[in-house]
């Protein structure tokens, strides 16, 4: 959208003047989309609070607001007495007063017909079997429906990633505010029924813009002949979207089709627990993805799905890398063997060499594979961002990130991940902002609090620091990355007595139950006890922590020009990085 001479080109998140970069943080850029599309109409303070940051807020939103609009409008060279493109209604809201038009120049930015390419979303499937035991059938289609449709063609069409679809499971929310909310031109809805050997499903794709019902369908199918239903449906959508299908591009639909109907059952359960993302539910999903694989050797997702399970319990649940490096590394050359073209396995792939084997080239080569077989899988982009952002690459990793949040935009899990490069930047002011706005969304999110944690550390909150460490602690369910930092933080704020108290807690825990030696190590940097900080380090190494990945952390400045410390960065895989 061209106004004047600046133009905002929402799918690559940016807006230019001239032709040249404006740079803008999350939510006055979210806030400046949100106005041009409403072409003048008058937007509610509270539409705002809502469309933005959600409900049920636990910070100043209101100041929120007008610092966002104010950072608008020192973008936009506006003046707030005579606005030429953002005007305030007072006691009411906002609206833009600019005439925003499909932007044309080559100079500035191409858009083919309004757009680079059309938007979609999946909304959950209703489930109507009368049992909730059956959610997990109904989820799972929508997740497969999300992957199939994903994969179909990137090129020509986006569709929204299954964390923020799942958002309006059950929600009363009209399709024209979900279209909004998720930037997308159409919305599939659907509705499961499955009684015994019968499913019966039913999908309706509905034009966002004018909310015209463009088609309908309703598919009536025994076990297993129901698996193959995604290349009917991505086959009708792409007809009435009027995308131009290759032939490989319509074998995408129905490529890696599950042939096993149990085996399909066991890994819809699986997936249904692994998105919990909590090692209890990573626990039971392990257990389905194995069922799966028993009855279908061949099933290359659910090789897939066991690795990304597995990564939960030694990302998010204090196991010991060796626990699960085996096993994850024996499901990942199964899952590309047996589909050398699947995205979700080369995503897996990045995963284990990015986490279990520290290989950050190959983690960058594989992430970039997935998203040459499947640029919609937003999980391959989130890791391809963490690695530029581990290694020192800010800027690609922050470009890259803002690819995933165009595809999931409500998914906490890539709205933390972007706060946290922003952290790795250098970049931490907008870094708060951008965990107000995700812990706004849902305080309980543990991802979130230890990282805001970090970054309120950083800039000397060291009470900030503290309560987010103890939230973390407490919604984790004990995660020991919360008591490490509490005590790295009463270290640098020179509490040494507290400090030594966290190291205590960690080294009884130690004996009854894994702690990731960082962690203990992390507290002796604090209290500048280099030797005994190396000590725990070296054993970090021994174990393949997995947190070793993040050396290039501010709170190992002190320890970096150690000679011992550089021969660490070199065995983990940094001077090659």
């Amino acid at each position: 959208m061209q106004f004047g001479t600046f133009v905002l080109d929402v799918d690559r998140y940016e807006l230019t003047h001239a032709g040249k970069p404006v740079r803008m943080e999350r939510i006055p850029m979210d806030l400046l989309i949100l106005l041009v599309r409403e072409k003048g109409r008058l937007v509610s303070r509270e539409e705002i609070i809502e469309r933005l940051w959600g409900k049920n807020l636990y910070f100043d939103s209101d100041n929120g607001i007008n610092t966002a609009v104010r950072k608008i409008r020192n973008s936009l060279g506006d003046d707030a007495g005579n606005p030429q493109y953002v005007e305030t209604v007072l006691g009411k809201g906002y609206r833009f007063k600019g005439h925003a038009v499909i932007a044309s120049s080559v100079e500035t930015v191409q858009v083919e017909a309004g757009r680079s390419r059309v938007m979609l979303a999946v909304l959950p499937f209703e489930n109507l079997s009368g049992d909730p035991g059956q959610d997990y059938f109904s989820d799972g289609l929508s997740e497969e429906t999300i992957m199939r449709l994903g994969q179909m063609s990137p090129r020509q069409m986006g569709v929204i990633a299954r964390t923020s679809s799942m958002v309006y499971k059950q929600a009363n929310k009209s399709v024209a505010q979900i279209g909004r909310e998720l930037g997308v031109d159409y919305v599939l809805e659907g509705s499961v029924r499955r009684d015994g050997a019968h499913v019966r499903i039913t999908a309706q794709l509905i034009r966002v813009q004018d909310q015209t019902h463009l088609w309908a369908e309703n598919y009536d199918r025994q076990l297993p002949g129901f698996l193959e239903i995604h290349g009917e449906i991505g086959a009708a959508i792409a007809n009435q979207v009027k995308l131009e299908l290759m032939s490989e591009e319509r074998r995408q639909l129905v490529r890696n089709a599950p042939r096993n109907p149990e085996a399909h059952d066991l890994y819809l359960r699986g997936r249904y627990h692994y998105a919990k993302f909590n090692l209890f539910d990573a626990q039971k999903a392990v257990g389905y993805f194995h069922q799966a694989i028993e009855r279908d050797p061949s099933f290359s997702l659910a090789q897939s799905g066991l690795i990304d399970a597995l990564m939960i319990f030694v990302l998010s649940g204090d196991v010991a890398a060796n626990e699960v490096s085996s096993e994850a590394k024996s499901a990942i050359a199964q899952a590309l063997r047996l589909d050398p073209e699947s995205a979700e396995a080369h995503t897996s792939d990045s995963a284990v060499k990015l986490w279990l084997d520290w290989d950050f080239k190959g983690c960058e080569l594989a992430a970039r594979r997935a998203i040459q077989l499947n640029a919609n899988y937003s999980l391959a982009h989130v890791h391809l961002a963490h690695v530029f952002s581990n290694t020192g690459r800010y800027d690609e990793a922050l470009s890259t990130i803002q690819q995933a949040m165009v595809l999931d935009p409500l998914s906490l899990f890539v709205g933390a991940m972007r706060g946290q490069f922003l952290y790795h930047a250098g970049r931490d002011l907008e870094s708060v902002e951008q965990f107000k706005a995700i812990l706004g969304m849902e305080s309980r999110f543990w991802i979130g609090q230890i990282c805001a944690a970090k970054v309120y550390e950083k800039l000397g909150l060291h009470s900030e620091a503290l309560v987010a460490c103890d939230l973390a602690w407490q919604f984790s369910g004990g995660n020991s990355e919360a008591l490490s930092l509490a005590g790295y933080v009463h270290a640098v704020a020179g509490d040494s007595a507290k400090a030594e108290e966290y190291i205590h807690q960690m080294l009884e825990r130690r004996n009854e139950r894994y702690v990731p030696p960082y962690n203990v190590a992390l507290v002796f940097a604090g209290l500048g006890e280099t030797e005994r900080a190396l000590h725990w380090l070296g054993q970090a190494l021994e174990e393949r922590d997995v947190h070793m990945p993040f050396l290039l952390d501010h709170k190992w400045d002190e320890m970096r020009s150690h000679a011992e410390f550089q021969k660490l960065l070199e065995r983990v895989g940094f001077a090659s990085s």
